[in-house]
């Protein structure tokens, strides 16, 4: 008879399936001691419940934290809702919870949830109806007990961060029977006081002492009320009504001071930041507006009429200058030409002719005698020399006038020479 061999992961997915497939280990309830607790860095919380008989591994994932609405402890005796199955890894079975309430407070626990969730479906606690809590207030309303360590954290806080803002208290009732009541009409009273934000809480406690701030009265005193609500109520971990109906949620009261209460003293330093920056910027702006107007002041200086004529008067200087020296150019040419004309005049000068022994004969009536033909005897005639004038009178003899002068003949002829006296 062949017998079936399985592996162990077959036999963990069997039973896992087996698990699965039970709708009462689905959806379970369990009661116990809370041991061996663990605050994984993921976000993971690992524990174990216990009784006098027995213990159960518990695991709550990250993603579930939502339905854990304290802070968990060992020695804490809590109820557990979720599904056992089995963790193949290792085949054992462990309770992974969904929602951890503590143990005896069931009832107070559904009349939770259901009026939450009710509330919910109405709109209540929407987001679009939450209004913004003011950057600068001025008169801050606070709704909780007189005497405790809420309202002291409160005044501290405020004192310290800005000693200008008021605070208006209303002592209101926060536990046992009356406590909805006075805590309405303490809203009430804030609104008619016309405050700039209302802290509505008190200190920590067990669901009871907290329930005042779960009735329906007062989360739709705080819905209605026209005036930004801050809910601080219990610690960080303690979630009431009152949380998701307020405009805005602190963890303990003291956080609600922080928020509600700007911080006078980082305004001044921001204030003293701007006006370091503001003559940063100006002294900035003043040096390039002067840089700006010393260009301006060379460029003018640069433009002005007075450079504009120094500037054609040296043109006019380097001008007349180029004309000077052009007419003493022109005028050494000219001279050099005169020079040159000079000396070709002298060829044909009749000075330079009576220089040489030439002279120049006129009759008196100026005419120029060429041939003796042309003078008569006993005519007066001018004898032109180099340096003067001969006057004389011309004789018949020898068709000559009268005068020791010479008659140069041409090449090849007969010199002749006159006789003075025949």
């Amino acid at each position: 008879m062949a017998q079936s061999i399985y592996t162990v992961k077959q036999v963990n997915a069997y039973i896992k399936n087996m698990f699965t497939q039970d709708y009462m280990l689905n959806r379970i309830y369990v009661k116990g001691e809370v041991s061996n607790l663990k605050y994984h860095t993921s976000g993971h919380i690992y524990f174990s419940l216990k009784d006098e008989s027995g213990t159960i591994a518990c695991v709550m994932f990250a993603g579930q934290r939502g339905g854990l609405s304290f802070r968990l402890g060992d020695g804490q005796q809590v109820i557990v809702l979720g599904g056992v199955n089995v963790y193949e890894r290792n085949g054992s079975y462990q309770l992974y919870a969904r929602e951890i309430r503590p143990d005896g407070d069931g009832v107070l626990y559904e009349r939770f949830q259901m009026l939450k969730k009710e509330l919910e479906e109405m709109g209540m606690f929407a987001q679009e109806y939450k209004k913004p809590i003011p950057a600068y207030a001025r008169r801050i309303g606070v709704v909780t007990a007189p005497t405790g360590a809420a309202v002291r954290d409160i005044m501290n806080i405020a004192a310290r961060r800005n000693p200008y803002v008021q605070l208006l208290l209303y002592p209101a009732q926060v536990q046992g029977e009356g406590a909805k009541e006075s805590i309405v009409k303490g809203i009430e009273m804030l609104k008619k006081a016309k405050v700039d934000v209302i802290i509505v809480g008190r200190g920590g406690g067990s669901i009871e002492d907290l329930w005042a701030f779960n009735e329906e009265e007062v989360a739709r005193a705080i819905f209605d009320c026209p005036i930004p609500v801050i809910s601080a109520v219990g610690h960080e971990t303690d979630t009431t009504i009152a949380d998701y109906a307020a405009d805005l949620r602190a963890p303990t009261p003291s956080a609600a001071a922080e928020l509600a209460v700007y911080d006078y003293r980082q305004t001044q330093l921001s204030l003293q930041e701007y006006g370091l920056r503001m003559n940063r910027l100006l002294s900035q702006k003043i040096r390039m507006n002067r840089l700006r107007l010393k260009e301006c002041q060379t460029r003018l200086k640069y433009l002005h009429p007075r450079y504009k004529l120094q500037g054609q008067q040296q043109r006019l200087a380097e001008l007349e200058d180029r004309l000077r020296q052009r007419m003493v150019n022109q005028l050494r040419q000219n001279r050099h030409r005169l020079e040159i004309c000079m000396e070709a005049m002298k060829g044909i000068s009749p000075i330079q002719k009576l220089k040489q022994g030439y002279s120049y004969v006129e009759k008196e009536d100026k005419t120029v005698v060429k041939s003796v033909r042309q003078v008569q005897p006993g005519e007066r005639l001018s004898i032109y020399v180099t340096d003067g004038v001969l006057r004389v009178v011309a004789d018949k003899s020898s068709g000559y006038p009268k005068g020791a002068f010479k008659v140069q003949a041409g090449e090849g002829e007969e010199r002749q020479e006159s006789e003075h006296g025949k």
